[in-house]
């Protein structure tokens, strides 16, 4: 694996976003019909305005779960949320000519899985841990499949 190239080469570009003010219950219905864990957040010019994770999803029914008496006033209370009530602001951000190794090391330090790509203050892309492992795990074979032929 090259630690130094682009992020831009494996950045996941197809994405879906919500606005700010989407309701917790839509953002929820995206997670259940899609296979991903993260929903950047932007506004009406694309800037990315914050992230939302799955994960995010689920404390926030818990933390209502917890405080209220009755699942009734939880659920009322939790339509009265939007993205802006849930997401993390200001998540950090790389620009696609980053490196696939920076984008390593932020997650390693950290405990994101997923990381926003900004270009020019605009939302482009998307890098997941799952896009380095993916990265990596092709490039090992490629590099044994490399070997084979050199032998």
């Amino acid at each position: 694996m090259n630690p130094d190239k682009a992020i831009r080469e494996i950045m996941t570009t197809k994405l879906v976003t919500v606005s700010p003010d989407r309701p917790a219950k839509a953002i929820q219905d995206i997670f259940r019909e899609n296979d991903f864990h993260h929903i950047p957040v932007v506004d009406k010019g694309e800037q990315l305005v914050g992230i939302i994770s799955k994960e995010d999803i689920f404390k926030v029914a818990h933390v209502l779960s917890l405080q209220t008496t009755g699942k009734a006033y939880s659920e009322k209370e939790y339509t009265r949320l939007n993205a802006a009530d849930i997401m993390t602001k200001y998540p950090i951000t790389l620009d696609p000519d980053d490196t696939i190794g920076l984008a390593a090391d932020i997650f390693l330090a950290n405990k994101f899985h997923a990381l926003p790509i900004v270009e020019d203050n605009r939302l482009v892309g998307l890098i997941t841990t799952h896009d380095l492992l993916n990265f990596s795990f092709n490039n090992i074979e490629v590099e044994k499949t490399e070997e084979a032929y050199e032998e």
